[in-house]
């Protein structure tokens, strides 16, 4: 039995990825399908944000896919295409986008905050001291405690 669900889940697994292009989508040629699913997995959902318009079912994946598999037809390069879809979406819509002053913050913004909270902590962590060592009793509470604790003796 849990051999069979291993294997249920391994395959399905397998086919998660494919299971948002649909198969009216998929080209006939199989070397167009394969640049089309390549191309698909570079580009970002704008709906989605965190899956790739393979792996999107969100409608504005379906015309992405649809616009990539398109301008295979047409003969466009993979270059080609991506700057078709940089041009009409913007660097975000690139899964790795470049590395340009437009797009500082999505390289940078993580390992700055990262690096704003390592140093709040380290400063923190600075102005904590540990607790200074008491003073001794002088002899008026020195006399004081000793007649508090006689008088809990009688």
């Amino acid at each position: 039995m849990r051999r069979t669900f291993a294997l249920f889940l391994l395959l399905a697994a397998a086919v998660w990825p494919a299971l948002a292009v649909e198969p009216s989508e998929m080209l006939p040629d199989p070397v167009l399908e394969a640049r089309a699913r390549e191309i698909g997995q570079a580009l970002r959902c704008v709906v989605c944000q965190n899956q790739s318009i393979d792996d999107s079912s969100a409608e504005v994946a379906h015309d992405m896919r649809r616009a990539v598999r398109e301008r295979l037809l047409a003969g466009d390069s993979n270059e080609q295409i991506f700057t078709f879809m940089v041009a009409r979406y913007g660097d975000f819509v690139l899964l790795k986008p470049p590395f340009k002053a437009g797009t500082l913050v999505l390289w940078l913004g993580a390992p700055s905050l990262l690096l704003i909270a390592g140093i709040a902590l380290l400063v923190a962590a600075r102005r904590r001291r540990a607790p200074a060592a008491p003073q001794p009793l002088s002899d008026e509470e020195r006399q004081r405690l000793d007649a508090i604790l006689s008088e809990r003796k009688d």
